[in-house]
């Protein structure tokens, strides 16, 4: 494997870890010596933005922020140019400046670049973050934000100090759902929670293969693919297509599982709103066909929250796999009339989409993912309260919009890393919970499981020789 050299970006991050120490308060163009556009952008300005991660979800995010009309794309960077699925985004932008290193397009080109795009694998997040924060760069990181706790702990302090926008690519936070419940939980509506189910229960890339995987399997390495830039600071391992361009995400080393591809689009406003914070204990209540290397054919994951000030302590219980749905009570469905017996019966409650049942001391609601906006169940129960429900409207801008506005001094980022950091790393000690099985003790305040060793090895584990000057900024 290659060894990078210490380039000039790499010194520069290096040498301003230690202003980080002293000044915590100061503009990050300041304290980093390095052209930030934060607070520097006219309104009729467009923000410059390199894309880290530009196939399958970065291809998507980079049309969709250039179609904003908020910025320029100045350059692309992606370990596989040559592959099929990063084609497009080349295409888009021909006078972009093209990279298959981060690293080396910072050191090229640091002071072109107002933003950036991370699209990434989960693993490799961490690493563009940290690199691009440190020179001043606002970021938009794509879900779940990072691959382990200690990784999001240094990202939202990095955030703090370095005082740039950070938004976290869960889409539907900026959508009806969180003007929603948002406004729903000001006035009283959603009130005195103690339970919420959460599932997604379609079929996931491992689903069959996994179960039996003993070892990494290896193919050809494709022409001109950085294969070691991919792994970033995670574990190395042999290529193969099992991993690239999308399957990584079956994998404990580098991806999150359905728990993370898909929580930060079901929970985010429940744990926002509900300033549900980090949790006391996660139990694996079901694993089906768990594997050391692959997520679980199927996971239920539960886990238990303290009360916060006047809040209730509430019970979160996550599933996943196809067959693996939660039990709804039957009063909560609507009344129908079966054509053939001709007697009224109770319909369930439709749960064959991801997305969530929320119980209040008064009301249940039942949501969906993304921007899905809740709903009061029964039907017989909205119709008594619907009149008292808040009037939520307004057009407001999309989650893309809204990120390059932040950056221009325009709107504040509505999934900043001091929102989205903490809400990952319920995430991350799912995964570690659907990894290792049994019930975790966590104790927010020292932030480490008190029960399990091996367990709290996981919460922040070394980085790859080579890579640790990104932990220690």
């Amino acid at each position: 494997m290659k060894n990078m050299p210490l380039s000039r970006s790499r010194r520069q991050f290096i040498k301003r870890s230690a202003l980080f120490a002293s000044f915590t308060v100061l503009p990050s163009h300041f304290i980093l010596g390095q052209r930030s556009s934060g607070g520097e952008l006219a309104p009729s300005r467009k923000v410059n933005l390199a894309a880290v991660g530009i196939g399958n979800q970065g291809r998507g995010d980079l049309r969709t922020l250039f179609a904003s009309g908020h910025c320029n794309v100045v350059a692309l960077c992606d370990v596989d140019l040559a592959g099929a699925h990063t084609q497009e985004s080349q295409a888009n932008h021909p006078n972009a400046r093209r990279f298959t290193d981060f690293r080396v397009m910072f050191d090229e080109m640091a002071d072109e670049i107002d933003a950036v795009l991370i699209a990434t694998p989960d693993h490799s997040h961490f690493c563009v973050a940290m690199l691009a924060m440190s020179l001043g760069k606002h970021v938009y990181v794509e879900k779940p934000l990072a691959h382990t706790f200690g990784q999001c702990e240094r990202l939202i302090d990095l955030a703090e100090r370095s005082g740039v926008v950070t938004q976290m690519g869960n889409q539907g936070h900026s959508g009806a759902n969180y003007f929603q419940f948002k406004a729903w939980t000001e006035a009283g509506v959603i009130k005195d929670v103690r339970r919420i189910s959460a599932f997604m229960n379609n079929p996931r890339r491992w689903h069959g293969w996994g179960a039996s995987v003993t070892e990494y399997p290896s193919q050809p390495l494709p022409e001109g693919m950085d294969w070691d830039t991919w792994f970033c600071s995670g574990p190395e391992n042999t290529f193969s297509d099992r991993l690239h361009p999308q399957e990584w995400r079956s994998w404990y080393d580098y991806g999150s599982g359905a728990f993370g591809d898909w929580g930060p689009h079901i929970l985010d406003t429940a744990h926002r709103f509900l300033k549900l914070g980090l949790p006391r204990e996660i139990t694996a209540v079901k694993r089906d066909r768990p594997n050391p290397l692959v997520f679980p054919q199927a996971s239920t994951i539960r886990f238990n929250f303290a009360k916060r000030g006047d809040m209730p302590p509430c019970a979160v219980t996550w599933y996943d796999g196809i067959d693996n749905r939660p039990d709804v009570e039957a009063e909560l469905g609507d009344p129908v009339v079966n054509p053939d017996t001709g007697k009224t019966e109770l319909k369930p409650v439709n749960i064959s989409k991801p997305g969530k049942i929320i119980y209040g001391k008064d009301l249940t609601f039942a949501g969906g993912s993304h921007s899905s906006a809740l709903r009061v169940i029964p039907q017989a129960k909205f119709m008594d309260v619907r009149e008292s429900l808040p009037r939520v409207g307004g057009k407001n801008s999309n989650h893309y919009a809204n990120f390059l506005l932040a950056c221009k001094g325009e709107e504040e980022a509505r999934s900043p890393f001091a929102v989205s950091g903490e809400l990952t790393q319920v995430f991350n000690l799912g995964v570690i919970a659907q990894r290792l099985g049994g019930r975790l003790k966590f104790d927010p305040k020292k932030r480490r499981i008190t029960n399990d060793k091996v367990a709290n090895a996981l919460l922040d584990p070394a980085p790859r020789k080579g890579w640790e000057e990104f932990y220690k900024m």
